[in-house]
C-alpha cells in the first residue's frame, strides 16, 4: 500500500529557466574566460599553496615557505581547497583561480533559489543577473583572493537560513549558522558581517514556542563559535617552537591575528606595529626594497613605519612620492578621479563618510544598482505594520540587515581594500531583483504615491550610473554615459506621462523593462574590463584602469603586457611598462628611500619574460609612485611574458644540493618561481610584511647545523628583507658564509643580491 501511495504521489518536476541558465553562462565567462593566461595570480597566495603541497604539516597550517616557518595571515580553509585543486590539476595559477571562478558562478543561481519562494521567479531572474553583473565580484573571482568563497559560503548559508525559516527546519538553521563558522575560517570576522541579518530574520521568522526557539538560538550560536574557533584554538594550542609563527600576527596568535591585524585594525586604521617583535621594515641597504613583499597578499595591508608602504617604501622620507604612479589616475588613461593618495585614499577606497559608496573611488565597484535596491526595499516594506510583518517583509529586512551594516562599515572604515565590497553583492542583487518586480506591480496599479517608485528608481539610478561612467569618458568615450543614462531617462520620460489607465498595456511593459535591463549595461561591461583592460590580481577592481590596480601586483592578461586595452589611451606617466622583475623581485629596489641605484631582485635583474637579466641600476631612478618599481612593472605576475627563475642558479644549487632545502631566501617574491614553478622546497625568513619575528640568530644556526639548508640569497629580492631583524640575520649569514661566485651560476657580478653558503662545524 505505502509502495502504491509513494508511486502515485505527484514527482517534483525540475524546470530549466532559460533567464537563469543565461545569468549562470554569463558569470561563467566574466569569471573564467582567459584565467588560464595566469602563472602566479596572487603570488602571496599561490606561493603557500605551492608549500601546502610540500607536507602535510604545512597544508594544515597554511605554512607560506616550504619549511613551516611561518603562516599566511589568513585561515586556511580556502586555501586547503585551493591545493585539493592544485594536486588535481597541478600547480599553476588557473589552478588556484579556479575554486573562487567557480564558488562566484555558484552563487549566481543561490541568490535565484533565496529570491524565488517568496518573491517568484521574474524577481528571482533579475537578482541572479545583477548577481551576475556585478563588477567586483566578477573581478574578484578571476583571482585567487578569498572573497569569492567567502560570499559564495555565506550565501549559501543565507539559503539554509531561509528554507529554515520557511520549511520549520532545524537542520537547516544549524547549517546556516554553521556555514557562517566556516566563513571565519576563509577570512575570519568579515565572515560575521552577515550575523545582524541571520539574528534578525530567525527572530523574526522562526515559528516555535520560546523555550524551543530561544534554546535552538543558542544551540546555533554554539556551533557557529564551535567551528569559528576550531581551527585557531588547535593551533594556539600547540607550542610556538612546534609550528609555524602566525603570520601578520603581533602575539603569534590566531586569536589575536583574528580580533587584531583582521579584526579591529580593520575599522580603525591602526596597523601600527603588526607583524611581531620585528617592528618596522625599513630597509637596509644590503636589503634592498622596504618591504616590498607587501604588495602580496590582499596587496600591502599596512602601512606602518616601515612596513610594506611606510618609511622608505616612499614618499618625503626618501624623496619618493606616490605620484603619477601611484594607485589610480584620471590621467590618460582615464583613471578614476580622487585616485592613488588624494581623494581615493591611501587604497584608492575614497574618503570616509556617509556617501563613500557613490565617490568616484568606490562606485564602480558595486553601488551600480544600489538606489535602485534602496528604493526597491522601501516598495517591498510598504506598508509596514511590524506585528503582522508578511514573509516578504520580513526577507526583504533580512536583505537590508546584511547591506546596511557593511555598507557602514565601508563607509567608515579606516583599512580595507576596494574588491572586499563583493560583501555587499547578494543584498544588493536581491533587493534590485525583488524590489524590480514590485516597482513594477505598484506602478501599474497607479493609485498612490508609491506609483511614481519606478519611474523615480530608474531616474536616480540612471543618473547615478552616468556620474560614474562619466569619469572614464577619455577612455570609453560619450557613448556609454549617452546609452545608459539617456535611454534611462527616456524611459522615465514615457512612463511618467503615461495615464494610470494605460499603464497596463504591452507597449508600457516592455519600455518599463528595457528601462530596468538598461540599468545592466554599465555593470555588464565594467563587469568585462578584467577581461578586456587586464587585471591586478593582487588588488584586483573593476573599471577601465582595472589593470593599473591599488599598490602594483601581480598583472594579468593585456594589462600586464603593454598589449593594445592594457593601459586605456596610454602608459601612466612614470616609465616604460612591459617589464618583470627577475627570478626574485624588481630591479631598482630602494633601500632607505635613497635611490642607491643597485638593481634589486635575483641575480639577473630584470627580466625580459626570458629568463635574460637587464641589469636594472639605473631603473631606480626613472620611478615614479611606487618606490622602485615603473609603471607597468609588477611583481611576479604577466608582463608580456612570465617571470622566469635563474636558469643558472637554480641549476647551480641543484647540482651542490645537500641538505633538505635548496635555498633561504628572505621573502615570498622571491621564493615564488622556485616553490610555484619549480615545486622545489625553499625556505622564508620573514612573512607577509618582512616584519615577522619568524627567525632569529639562534633559530638560524640551528636550521643550518640541522643539515636542513646552507644557501642562502641575501639582498635585492623582492622586499629585500626589511625589518630590524633582518640586519642582524643578512650580518649572521656574512659572518658565518662564504659568499659564492657570481660566476659560478652564470650570473652578472654587478647583481644587488648575493649567494652565501653557510656551513657550521
Amino acid at each position: 500500500m505505502r509502495g502504491n501511495e509513494r508511486a502515485a504521489r505527484p514527482r517534483r518536476r525540475i524546470a530549466a529557466d532559460g533567464w537563469l541558465l543565461a545569468a549562470i553562462a554569463a558569470a561563467a565567462f566574466l569569471n573564467g574566460y582567459g584565467i588560464w593566461q595566469e602563472t602566479y595570480a596572487n603570488t602571496y597566495y599561490t606561493t603557500a599553496v605551492g608549500s601546502m603541497l610540500q607536507s602535510w604539516h604545512n597544508f594544515f597550517y597554511g605554512a607560506l615557505d616550504s619549511a613551516g616557518s611561518v603562516t599566511v595571515d589568513k585561515p586556511p580553509l580556502t586555501f586547503w581547497i585551493q591545493a585539493a585543486f592544485a594536486w588535481a590539476f597541478g600547480l599553476h595559477g588557473w589552478s588556484v583561480i579556479l575554486p573562487q571562478a567557480l564558488a562566484g558562478v555558484a552563487t549566481v543561481p543561490l541568490l535565484y533559489a533565496c529570491v524565488k519562494p517568496t518573491f517568484g521567479a521574474v524577481a528571482a531572474r533579475g537578482a541572479a543577473w545583477a548577481m551576475a553583473l556585478t563588477p567586483v565580484a566578477a573581478a574578484v573571482s578571476r583571482t585567487n583572493n578569498i572573497d569569492a568563497m567567502l560570499v559564495f559560503t555565506l550565501a549559501l548559508a543565507a539559503w539554509f537560513l531561509l528554507r529554515g525559516v520557511r520549511e520549520g527546519r532545524a537542520g537547516s538553521l544549524l547549517a546556516a549558522f554553521a556555514l557562517i563558522g566556516a566563513g571565519f575560517n576563509m577570512k575570519m570576522l568579515q565572515a560575521y558581517m552577515v550575523l545582524p541579518a541571520f539574528y534578525l530574520l530567525y527572530l523574526l521568522g522562526v515559528r516555535m514556542k520560546a523555550k524551543a526557539k530561544y534554546g535552538l538560538l543558542a544551540g546555533c550560536t554554539a556551533l557557529l563559535l564551535l567551528i569559528s574557533v576550531s581551527w585557531a584554538v588547535v593551533v594556539d594550542a600547540v607550542p610556538a617552537d612546534k609550528r609555524p609563527y602566525i603570520g601578520s600576527s603581533e602575539t603569534n596568535s590566531v586569536l589575536e591575528l583574528a580580533f587584531g591585524y583582521n579584526g579591529l585594525s580593520r575599522l580603525t586604521g591602526d596597523r601600527g606595529g603588526a607583524g611581531g617583535a620585528s617592528g618596522a621594515s625599513g630597509a637596509s641597504g644590503a636589503s634592498g626594497a622596504s618591504g616590498a613583499s607587501g604588495m602580496g597578499g590582499e596587496g600591502a595591508d599596512r602601512s606602518d613605519a616601515g612596513g610594506g608602504f611606510g618609511a622608505g617604501s616612499f614618499g618625503s622620507d626618501g624623496g619618493r612620492t606616490a605620484g603619477d604612479g601611484g594607485g589610480r589616475t584620471a590621467g590618460a588613461g582615464g583613471g578614476r578621479a580622487g585616485g592613488g593618495f588624494g581623494g581615493g585614499g591611501m587604497f584608492n577606497t575614497g574618503e570616509a563618510g556617509p556617501l563613500r559608496l557613490f565617490q568616484q573611488a568606490l562606485s564602480g565597484q558595486a553601488s551600480w544598482l544600489l538606489p535602485l535596491a534602496l528604493l526597491s526595499a522601501l516598495a517591498l516594506l510598504l506598508p509596514l505594520r511590524l506585528r503582522s510583518l508578511t514573509a516578504a517583509q520580513k526577507e526583504t529586512l533580512f536583505w537590508l540587515a546584511w547591506l546596511v551594516p557593511a555598507a557602514a562599515f565601508f563607509s567608515v572604515a579606516g583599512f580595507f581594500h576596494s574588491y572586499y565590497l563583493i560583501m555587499l553583492a547578494p543584498p544588493i542583487a536581491a533587493l534590485a531583483g525583488a524590489g524590480a518586480w514590485t516597482l513594477w506591480a505598484r506602478y501599474r496599479e497607479g493609485t498612490s504615491w508609491q506609483s511614481w517608485l519606478l519611474p523615480a528608481s530608474i531616474a536616480a539610478t540612471a543618473l547615478f550610473q552616468g556620474y560614474v561612467l562619466q569619469a572614464y569618458e577619455s577612455t570609453i568615450g560619450l557613448g556609454w554615459t549617452i546609452a545608459v543614462a539617456g535611454l534611462g531617462l527616456l524611459s522615465v520620460l514615457v512612463l511618467g506621462t503615461t495615464g494610470a489607465a494605460g499603464r497596463n498595456r504591452r507597449s508600457v511593459r516592455w519600455i518599463s523593462a528595457a528601462g530596468l535591463m538598461v540599468l545592466l549595461v554599465g555593470p555588464a561591461w565594467w563587469s568585462a574590463t578584467p577581461i578586456v583592460y587586464g587585471q591586478n590580481t593582487m588588488i584586483p577592481a573593476a573599471g577601465p584602469d582595472s589593470g593599473v590596480g591599488g599598490f602594483g601586483g601581480a598583472m594579468s592578461g593585456r594589462a600586464a603586457g603593454g598589449m593594445a586595452g592594457g593601459f586605456p589611451g596610454a602608459m601612466p606617466e612614470g616609465g616604460a611598462g612591459g617589464r618583470m622583475p627577475g627570478a626574485g623581485g624588481w630591479s631598482g629596489a630602494q633601500g632607505d628611500g635613497a635611490d642607491d641605484g643597485a638593481g634589486g631582485g635575483a641575480p639577473g635583474g630584470l627580466s625580459d619574460g626570458s629568463g635574460n637579466g637587464s641589469g636594472g641600476a639605473a631603473d631606480s631612478q626613472e620611478q615614479n609612485g611606487f618606490g622602485g618599481m615603473t609603471a607597468g612593472s609588477f611583481p611576479v605576475g604577466r608582463s608580456g611574458g612570465d617571470v622566469a627563475v635563474d636558469q643558472g642558479l637554480l641549476a647551480y644549487l641543484r647540482d651542490n644540493e645537500t641538505t633538505d632545502y635548496l635555498i633561504a631566501v628572505s621573502d615570498y617574491g622571491t621564493a615564488a618561481p622556485y616553490i610555484v614553478g619549480e615545486g622545489e622546497k625553499v625556505v622564508i625568513l620573514h612573512g607577509f610584511q618582512n616584519s615577522d619575528p619568524v627567525y632569529d640568530e639562534a633559530k638560524l644556526e640551528a636550521l643550518v647545523r640541522s643539515g636542513k639548508v646552507k644557501y642562502f640569497l641575501v639582498g635585492g629580492g623582492f622586499g629585500g628583507g626589511g625589518g630590524r631583524g633582518s640586519d642582524s640575520l643578512n650580518a649572521w649569514i656574512e659572518q658565518h658564509g662564504k659568499a659564492v661566485e657570481p660566476s659560478a651560476y652564470g650570473s652578472s657580478a654587478s647583481a644587488a643580491a648575493t649567494l652565501y653558503e653557510v656551513t657550521l662545524k
